[in-house]
C-alpha cells in the first residue's frame, strides 16, 4: 500500500526538471562531440606553460563555482597554484588580479549572471579570460579571450544538464593546458554517457528506494573529499533549490569537526566513496556514523542501489557521482507532493548581487 501510494506520486515529478535529467546522457554526448581547441586558447595554454602568468584563478557561482574543484586539483597535479574564489567575492575584494599576469578561469552556465558580467565590466581585457557557458551569445562568451562551449541545449530549471555538461568541458580544458592526448581523453569521455544512460534507466526504482531510505530525516549532509567536493557542493545546492530541503555539503574531513555532534536517526549524512588516496578515510567515517546510531549512505563503486557507482576512469567520475543526488531531490519532491526544481523566489538566471 506505501509503495502504491509512493508511486502515485510520481505523477509530481514528472515535469520539465525531470526531462532535464534524463536528457544528459544526450547532452553530454553533444558536448564531447561539440569540443574543439579554437587558436585562441591554445595560445592561454602555451604562455601558461612556459610561465606567462604569475596567477590563475577559477572563478564561478553556484554549481558552476563547484564543477571547478577537479580542475583545482588536477592544476596543482600538475605544478601550478591555482586559486578557487567565488566570482561575488573576487570582483569586490580581489581586484588587483585583474592583471595581464593573471589568467581566470571563469565558469557560467548562462554567461549572463551579474557578478559574471562585472567582472568582465571591471577586468576590460586586462586578465586573460577563459570562458566556459553554455552558449555562444551569452556575455561571457562573447567577451573572453577564449571560449569553451558545452551546447548542452536549454534547460528548464535547477542545473542538471548543464553542470554535467560543464564537468566534462572543464575536463577538455584541463588537457589542452596541461598538453595532454585529448584523443585518448575524448575516447575515455566516450563512455560517461552510457554509463549516466544505464543508471538513468532506473530512475523510478532510485526514486523509490531514496524515499524509503531518507524517510523521517530533517537534516542532511553529503561529504566527501577531493573532486567529489564538486558533488557534495553542488549536490546540497540542488537539494535546497529543488525541494525547499535544508542539505550542507562539505569535506569530510570538517564533517568530524562539528557537524558529527548532529548525527541521530533525523540527520542523514551521504558519504561519497571518492579517489583512492583518502576513500579509506571516507570508508572510515562512514563507519563511524553508523557507530554513533547516525543514519548514512556511500556513494561509491562499492555501494549498494541506488548509490552504486560503476568503476570509472578519474576524469569522469564527478560527472556519476551527482546522479544519486539529482535522484534525491524527485524522491524528496515526490514524499511531500512538490514539484521540483520550480523556482518560486528565485530565478534560472541570477541578475542582481
Amino acid at each position: 500500500m506505501e509503495e502504491y501510494r509512493m508511486l502515485a506520486e510520481f505523477s509530481i515529478i514528472e515535469g520539465a526538471y525531470l526531462r532535464d535529467i534524463l536528457d544528459q546522457p544526450h547532452a553530454l554526448e553533444h558536448t564531447l562531440a561539440s569540443l574543439e581547441v579554437p587558436s585562441a586558447l591554445q595560445s592561454i595554454a602555451t604562455k601558461l606553460r612556459n610561465g606567462g602568468f604569475r596567477s590563475v584563478v577559477l572563478t564561478g557561482m553556484g554549481s558552476s563555482f563547484h564543477a571547478l574543484h577537479p580542475v583545482h586539483f588536477a592544476l596543482v597535479d600538475y605544478g601550478f597554484a591555482p586559486m578557487m574564489v567565488e566570482t561575488g567575492e573576487l570582483i569586490h575584494y580581489m581586484k588587483p588580479l585583474f592583471d595581464p599576469k593573471t589568467l581566470i578561469i571563469a565558469v557560467s552556465q548562462s554567461g549572463q549572471s551579474a557578478e559574471m558580467v562585472r567582472l568582465l565590466e571591471l577586468n576590460q581585457h586586462r586578465a586573460a579570460v577563459v570562458g566556459v557557458t553554455n552558449t555562444s551569445e551569452s556575455h561571457l562568451a562573447k567577451c573572453a579571450h577564449a571560449v569553451v562551449l558545452t551546447n548542452a541545449g536549454n534547460e528548464s530549471s535547477v542545473s542538471c544538464k548543464t553542470y554535467v555538461t560543464a564537468l566534462m568541458a572543464l575536463e577538455w580544458l584541463i588537457a589542452v593546458l596541461c598538453n595532454r592526448d585529448l584523443q585518448v581523453l575524448r575516447e575515455e569521455m566516450k563512455r560517461a554517457y552510457p554509463l549516466a544512460q544505464a543508471y538513468l534507466a532506473d530512475w523510478k526504482s532510485h526514486v523509490q528506494r531514496f524515499a524509503e531510505l531518507l524517510s523521517g530525516i530533517e537534516n542532511l549532509f553529503l561529504v566527501g573529499r577531493g573532486s567529489s567536493l564538486a558533488a557534495v557542493g553542488c549536490g546540497a545546492l540542488i537539494v535546497k533549490e529543488s525541494d525547499h530541503f535544508p542539505a550542507e555539503g562539505m569535506s569530510s574531513a570538517s564533517f568530524r569537526h562539528g557537524p558529527f555532534e548532529m548525527l541521530s536517526q533525523n540527520t542523514h549524512v551521504l558519504v561519497f566513496a571518492g579517489d583512492e588516496p583518502t576513500r579509506d578515510l571516507n570508508l572510515r567515517l562512514l563507519a563511524d556514523i553508523r557507530q554513533q546510531g547516525g543514519r548514512a549512505q556511500l556513494i561509491g563503486e562499492e555501494a549498494l542501489p541506488p548509490c552504486n557507482l560503476p568503476v570509472t576512469p578519474r576524469c569522469f567520475r564527478p560527472i556519476l557521482e551527482i546522479l544519486p543526488v539529482q535522484m534525491i531531490t524527485l524522491a524528496l519532491a515526490a514524499q511531500v507532493g512538490r514539484e521540483p526544481g520550480r523556482f518560486e523566489l528565485a530565478s534560472k538566471i541570477t541578475t542582481r548581487e
